[in-house]
């Protein structure tokens, strides 16, 4: 019988969930860091093996020279910033749920010395490869 036939209590408690699953994401992509800072993280995949790490970076629409790539303390830091398409200036917005504005993600290393040795941003994934550096005793 449709509608009616299905538990009203189940069907608002989904519903209920959905919201909040909702909220959360808009908080964590809009909002972590307040006003002035990065406002949202992309995800990443990081793989290792005995010679490189090699980190891929979900940036859409981001173009290359708004991204920057840097290795301090241990920690690879890459931040920039997604401006909102030009469509958009233009346009009633109906659904915005790829983030735009400044973003930041750092990511701590293992333990050792890293050298950047490529970053290359194509098909809106930043690819960043980091060979491990050799450490020289000294006596």
């Amino acid at each position: 019988m449709g509608f009616g036939s299905r538990d009203p209590g189940n069907w608002m408690f989904g519903e209920a969930l959905e919201l909040l699953r909702r909220a959360e994401r808009l908080q964590t992509q809009f909002f972590r860091q307040g006003s002035g800072g990065a406002r949202w993280e992309p995800p990443v995949d990081v793989y290792e093996d005995e010679r490189e790490i090699r980190v891929f970076v979900a940036l859409p629409g981001v173009s290359p020279n708004h991204v920057e790539v840097l290795v301090e303390n241990g920690v690879l830091v890459i931040h920039g910033v997604r401006p909102l398409p030009e469509a958009s200036q233009s346009a009633t917005i109906r659904r915005l749920e790829i983030p735009h504005g400044r973003f930041e993600r750092r990511i701590a290393m293992p333990a050792g010395e890293y050298r950047l040795s490529a970053k290359h941003l194509e098909n809106g994934c930043l690819l960043v490869r980091l060979e491990r550096s050799e450490r020289k005793e000294t006596r």
